[in-house]
């Protein structure tokens, strides 16, 4: 494992108290007891969380498809008995 730099590091102070912003030192032990981690840790998985539900977990798309791209798309997958179809991932569009 590679030495801590200074770098790669960053200072962190514990909150007065618990807010929407930030947590007390008490609330850390006690979610790191609760969780069978220590402190460090519980600041990782917080972050995860955070990360999971802020940042996209995917790589952006071109956009919505072309008439055009829709219109391969449909005649590559052959007709569709109408009867069956409950729902549409895709828009109609002209055809």
């Amino acid at each position: 494992m590679p030495a801590k730099t200074a770098a790669a590091q960053i200072p962190f102070r514990y909150r007065g108290s618990d807010s929407r912003t930030g947590v007390t030192r008490r609330t850390a032990k006690r979610l790191a007891a609760a969780l069978g981690v220590d402190e460090t840790q519980v600041i990782h998985l917080a972050l995860r969380a955070l990360a999971l539900e802020v940042l996209p977990q995917y790589a952006a798309d071109d956009g919505p498809l072309t008439r055009t791209q829709v219109r391969q798309i449909r005649s590559l997958a052959g007709p569709v008995d109408a009867r069956v179809v409950r729902s549409s991932l895709i828009d109609p569009v002209d055809r």
